[in-house]
């Protein structure tokens, strides 16, 4: 972390107990320094907020919650809180806030070194914010850090291939969800790294992983988020990179401009980046589809149970017949036969109705209207599963060859049917 000079502030022993040494940053009303803790000789941060002729008072509040907070936190990767007093000598009045000192470079260190970030790189990075943040979000109440960027992320024993460790600082910004309710809330952050909820002064968890996409981002086209183009909110980043098509998607799905199509949490967008595959589980909201009449429903749910079952017998039997007329085996259909044939179409027709039936009532109570034609279609095929399950158990206790052969069959039947149902509800639905 680079230091500035200090001026008169060298010259001074805050609280009696920490030695000022340079300056680590300075905002209106407000510096970061780095000290020496004269009763543990360790290298401390304290951050200053002065009663100046800038002072604000809802800095104060910002104040107050960063100490309160750092005090609840403990994680490895976290400054530890150490200590907080008021400051009021002739020179200087305000609040102070002392937390360990993380002897490591920042991102935009990095960035302004010229120091590049391969993929594999930035995805460790992102695997360990993403560990962090889920440390914030399962808090209770959750906290959102809310000010996410290059400069608030330092890395320590970076080398070759591996970024080394990973640490999330300057809680200057952070808010509970509790804070929000029922309170005017402050928007803060910084321009590029925020979400548009968060100009509008709302900020929750996918906030902060709108700011750890735009962060990646910016490493790997090493310009600011806000200096690249942007087509409906959306950042535009893609022609300044070489990544892969999954890296890239999962990218731009961090920072979907809508709340509604980012990732609802840490987990989900940890997932993905592991398993990009699974983006098509989260990627889009659910949409509702239009409303099918009751009756249609279950009409087409009885049918469409009914005809493939009852067809895939005639025309099974009927190649059965002709089969063992051409090699011989009989020269005519007796009565035998058709009565083991009708007692086989009955038995299929009244298994394909009662299928139907059930199809159509989960339908009706779970699935309507219609917002998930891939969950539906993965119950249908539970349904079938377990009809046919049942039916083997019950013609095993006869044969059991006869009972495995019938319920692959029938449930290759069933699988079909309930595919060709799914299909037309999704249609009718309009998704």
């Amino acid at each position: 972390m680079s230091g500035q000079n200090i001026g008169n502030l060298s010259s001074e022993i805050l609280a009696n107990r920490y030695k000022c040494d340079r300056r680590l940053g300075k905002q209106a009303g407000r510096q970061t320094l780095l000290a020496r803790d004269l009763k543990t000789q360790q290298q401390v941060v304290v951050k200053l907020l002065s009663f100046s002729s800038d002072f604000n008072w809802e800095d104060l509040k910002l104040f107050e919650r960063e100490v309160e907070t750092l005090k609840s936190l403990s994680h490895p990767a976290i400054p530890q809180y150490l200590d907080s007093f008021e400051i009021d000598t002739p020179s200087r009045k305000g609040f102070a806030l002392v937390q360990t000192y993380i002897a490591a470079k920042s991102l935009q260190e990095y960035l302004s070194d010229g120091r590049t970030f391969s993929e594999s790189e930035v995805k460790q990075l992102a695997t360990a914010l993403l560990d962090i943040l889920g440390y914030l979000h399962q808090r209770q109440p959750p906290v959102i850090h809310r000010d996410i960027k290059p400069s608030n992320i330092l890395l320590k024993n970076r080398s070759g291939n591996s970024v080394g460790e990973v640490y999330l600082v300057d809680f200057g910004a952070v808010q509970t969800l509790a804070t929000q309710q029922g309170k005017t809330v402050t928007v803060v952050g910084t321009y590029g790294y925020m979400p548009p909820e968060q100009f509008g002064g709302r900020a929750v968890p996918a906030s902060d992983l709108y700011g750890l996409g735009a962060t990646l981002i910016a490493l790997i086209t090493k310009q600011h988020p806000a200096d690249l183009p942007q087509q409906d909110l959306q950042i535009e980043f893609e022609q300044f990179t070489k990544l892969t098509p999954a890296f890239t998607s999962w990218l731009k799905w961090m920072t979907n401009p809508s709340l509604e199509r980012r990732p609802a949490s840490v987990q989900i967008a940890k997932e993905v980046l592991e398993k990009p595959r699974t983006i098509n589980k989260y990627s889009l909201p659910l949409r509702q589809g239009i409303r099918v009449s009751s009756f249609r429903l279950f009409w087409n749910a009885i049918w469409r149970n009914f005809l493939p079952g009852t067809a895939g017998v005639v025309f099974f039997q009927i190649a059965i017949w002709i089969f063992m007329s051409i090699f011989g085996s009989i020269h005519q259909v007796s009565v035998n036969d058709i009565t083991m044939f009708l007692t086989i179409f009955v038995f299929i027709a009244l298994l394909g109705l009662g299928s139907g039936i059930i199809v159509g009532i989960v339908t009706r109570l779970w699935f309507f209207p219609l917002t998930n034609p891939k969950l539906h279609r993965q119950v249908l095929n539970a349904i079938s599963i377990a009809l046919c399950i049942s039916i083997n158990i019950f013609l095993a206790q006869y044969n059991i060859l006869s009972g495995l052969l019938s319920s692959i069959i029938l449930l290759l039947l069933m699988q079909a049917a309930n595919k060709y149902f799914a299909r037309w509800y999704q249609q009718e639905s309009e998704l």
